[in-house]
């Protein structure tokens, strides 16, 4: 079974999305936590099921979270993108 999903960018940091239950559901996120969000931009709409594949999350925790509260927060991931990018240059140069 396929749960749709609207994903909003959140301007507080890079990185950070919120998946929704309803396109627009922002009554679903507590106040102070919306606060800390920043700007919510739309992203994109998908449609998740356990077995669908995400670039950082795990389908199946996005769902229980949508389930019990309306929402699944993305969190940013410790290492930026940008980061790894130049780890992965700096190992090639020892090469």
């Amino acid at each position: 079974m396929k749960t749709s999903c609207y994903i909003y960018r959140c301007s507080a940091k890079p990185d950070m999305y919120i998946y929704l239950a309803e396109e627009d559901g922002f009554d679903a996120i507590d106040e102070g936590l919306r606060k800390k969000l920043g700007t919510l931009s739309f992203a994109m709409s998908v449609e998740i099921s356990k077995d669908s594949k995400l670039a950082k999350e795990d389908p199946v925790k996005v769902l229980e979270n949508i389930k019990q509260q309306g929402f699944h927060l993305q969190m940013p991931a410790e290492t930026s993108v940008e980061e790894l990018m130049a780890r992965i240059a700096k190992n090639k140069e020892k090469k």
